[in-house]
């Protein structure tokens, strides 16, 4: 991160950059989901895995959001496709689930996207944006709690995202919003508990108070 963020900001972002990441090993799984986003990482990422054998099929789930339907006006998971295939992953290999709006619905629709092909995983790999893989999991054990879920993303520093993405307030806008999802969503019955260590809840105070909230709820 560059101006005009304080050293303080930067710190707290980092914070929150850090603690979004689960630190899992993308071990071999049944299936992978990609989660549709703005973020075309998630399916360079997932291609990358393909190919080194971590997984033998791949779901793509995302419509469109006003977030994406610029950048991806046939919908999210109908452009990671595309993306993948570009990469050599096999057509074969990849499912497609264009209609999810949120997180849950990623999951759950892929859930019976899979069972209607016949697919009945007992392992699921999650493919995400970096900030997102936390909320990611705490959706998925709610959702879907019978599946042994693991989570992984792109390994990029906060600062290369930032470069990838091209709006450094945006991104921290975003880390901000994921994390408030983290905090509220177990009580609206949206994900599972996850334990918030104090020094981010200070981060997260921190840049709320700085004007980091176009993407709180």
């Amino acid at each position: 991160m560059t101006e005009p963020f304080s050293d303080d900001q930067r710190r707290a972002a980092e914070i929150i950059w850090d603690y979004h990441q689960m630190g899992h090993e993308p071990r071999p799984a049944d299936v992978a989901i990609g989660l549709g986003s703005h973020d075309l990482g998630v399916a360079t990422f997932a291609a990358e895995l393909y190919h080194a054998g971590r997984f033998p099929l791949l779901v793509f789930t995302g419509g469109n959001s006003p977030t994406t339907a610029a950048r991806f006006p046939r919908g999210e998971a109908v452009h990671y496709r595309e993306h993948a295939l570009a990469l050599g992953v096999p057509d074969a290999a990849i499912l497609v689930e264009p209609e999810a709006g949120n997180t849950g619905q990623n999951i759950s629709l892929t859930r019976a996207l899979l069972a209607d092909r016949g697919h009945a995983p007992r392992s699921v790999l999650l493919i995400s944006k970096p900030y997102m893989e936390r909320r990611a999991y705490a959706t998925c054990r709610k959702v879907w709690p019978e599946v042994d879920v693991s989570c992984t993303s792109e390994p990029l520093k906060l600062d290369d995202y930032v470069r990838s993405i091209g709006d450094e307030k945006l991104v921290v806008d975003m880390l901000v919003g994921d994390l408030q999802r983290v905090i509220e969503y177990p009580a609206l019955g949206f994900a599972v508990e996850q334990d918030v260590p104090d020094d981010v809840l200070e981060a997260y105070d921190h840049l709320i108070t700085a004007g980091f909230d176009s993407r709180l709820l």
